[in-house]
């Protein structure tokens, strides 16, 4: 079979997809890193490009659960539902093998065999830390394949897992109270004949320089530095609201991990100390002679970073489950572009390897933090160092049009300035309108259940869901009335974290005292536990 690119742009050749933005970005790196690396003395034959691999995390529930959840139908999250006695305290699920007594082993199995079938291998299937969560994992490659083979890869879970009397979640959090759902984007930047620019052994052998590696990092870091608004723009899907920074997914705040190895290593080059840097290994023991030692990589990745260095590559962990990757990787390969073409020119201008690095360090490496990422002091610290930190995902969609962006994409050739006016209008369109059908799905859930479950429970008076109801449609006609797209965005925003959380304590406090029998809407304890609740006692 073939491949073929594609694009869909209008009659003026104006980007309308998010494919044409990552053929663009593609190209700018593969222009600026040819001149850097020419410039340093080693001539790519072929193309630069980036490679990436994404482990696609999902939630796999009863189907007939699923059909008695307008929430999840609607909008991919629960916005109602009441925890159950046992969540992911235990690890139990993260740590078992996949259990062949319910559907979702078949089902799973069922899903790597259908992307096989159309060229996509997937490495990897294993359950994740949250009951029924589950992650699937490609080989890496080219990043303008896989994001096209990713889009097929969810639309075969969902398509597949219905075969199984399954509904596939994508959504980043569709529970409250438990993990939700990533996309980490496992990045690096290679050539067609091989040569993998962050794997530092590599380079040094095949170009015989040691100067490449180390100012390759800190372009990359001067470019997570300056563009840590655009990468936080990149992960602003709406699901991602309830994901960052609740210890399952780094906070919004845009700093990397190197590790201790290569910041070490970093601290000699800023003092002028110039040599190979050479990927430590270490011993680890397990304490007794009946196992004997391991090696393992000094480059441990951080989980707590949104940007750690691991080996060989770079992990952006905030992206979610549901995205569309293709923006994320043509930020970074933009602004990785940019970076380059600063260090060709300077190169070219006369400017030693080792003087640039330094003072690349010396202006951005504040952005390095190899600390613990969920620490609640290090976002108010981070913002101290002068990192981006951008808690609001619609706060963060409003930069794409800020004097520095589109300077950048105009120049890269990605966006024009109209074009990066159309996206954060899209953008900020598309956050808008998935928080108003949740608060839409919401008065209809109380009306539509939860009032008639109180009634026929007889759990009190149901006033407080009448007015609950009443509070979501006069805050949803006050975003109708917003004409800033900006503005509104942050209406629904507020909204969507504190007034609909408020009220759904009031839902899950009366499903607390509610008969199973009298309750119409699904529960956690049907939707999230297969291993137990194969099947529900109230369909």
């Amino acid at each position: 079979s073939g491949v073929f690119s594609s694009g869909f742009v209008s009659y003026n050749g104006d980007a309308l997809d998010e494919k044409t933005p990552l053929h663009r970005a593609t190209a700018a790196l593969n222009k600026e890193t040819k001149r850097m690396l020419k410039a340093l003395g080693h001539t790519v034959k072929g193309d630069v490009y980036a490679n990436i691999g994404l482990e696609q995390e999902i939630f796999l529930v009863p189907r007939h659960a699923f059909y008695r959840r307008p929430d999840l139908q609607f909008t991919g999250r629960t916005i109602t539902g009441k925890m159950p006695p046992r969540g992911q305290e235990m690890c139990d699920h993260y740590m078992a093998p996949i259990s062949r007594a319910t559907a979702a082993f078949e089902c799973m199995r069922q899903i790597q065999q259908e992307c096989y079938k159309v060229g996509i291998p997937l490495l990897t299937r294993h359950r994740e830390v949250a009951p029924n969560q589950y992650e699937f994992a490609p080989m890496f490659g080219n990043a303008i394949t896989q994001v096209d083979q990713n889009l097929m890869i969810m639309q075969i879970i969902e398509e597949v897992a219905s075969e199984h009397g399954l509904a596939a979640l994508l959504q980043e959090k569709p529970f409250a109270g438990i993990n939700g759902s990533g996309k980490h984007n496992n990045w690096s930047i290679g050539t067609s004949d091989g040569l993998n620019l962050m794997n530092p052994k590599q380079v040094a052998s095949v170009t015989g320089s040691n100067d490449i590696f180390p100012l390759v990092m800190a372009a990359v870091v001067s470019a997570v530095d300056k563009h840590g608004d655009l990468m936080r723009l990149a992960i602003a899907s709406p699901g991602n609201d309830f994901r960052l920074g609740a210890m399952e997914a780094p906070p919004a705040v845009m700093s990397t991990y190197l590790g201790p190895s290569i910041t070490e290593y970093f601290e000699k080059v800023k003092a002028g100390t110039h040599g190979a840097y050479v990927s430590e290994k270490k011993q680890l023991n397990f304490g007794t002679d009946t196992i004997p030692g391991i090696k393992v990589p000094a480059e441990d990745r951080n989980r707590t970073s949104p940007f750690p260095y691991g080996g060989n590559r770079f992990e952006f962990r905030a992206a979610g489950s549901s995205q569309n990757v293709s923006m994320v990787n043509t930020v970074l390969n933009t602004i990785s572009a940019e970076a380059f073409k600063i260090v060709a020119d300077r190169l070219e201008k006369g400017e030693t390897p080792l003087a640039i690095t330094q003072d690349l360090l010396a202006k951005h490496d504040k952005c390095v933090f190899n600390g613990n990422g969920y620490d609640p002091e290090w976002p108010d610290e981070a913002v101290k160092r002068g990192i981006w930190r951008i808690d609001a995902g619609c706060d963060a969609i409003n930069e794409m049009t800020s004097a520095k962006n589109i300077k950048l994409f105009g120049e890269m050739g990605v966006f024009n300035e109209k074009e990066c006016g159309a996206r954060r209008t899209v953008m900020l369109e598309h956050y808008i309108g998935q928080v108003e059908m949740e608060a839409l799905t919401m008065i209809d859930m109380i009306n539509k259940h939860v009032i008639p479950s109180v009634k026929a429970a007889d759990l009190g008076n149901p006033n407080k869901l009448v007015d609950a109801a009443k509070t979501i449609k006069g805050a949803v006609a006050k975003i109708h009335a917003t004409e800033d797209l900006h503005a509104a965005a942050n209406l629904a925003r507020n909204m969507r974290l504190d007034t609909m959380v408020s009220i759904r304590s009031i839902i899950d406090e009366f499903e607390g005292r509610c008969p199973p029998e009298k309750w119409t809407l699904a529960t956690y304890d049907e939707l999230l536990f297969l291993d137990t609740f194969p099947e529900s006692d109230y369909m």
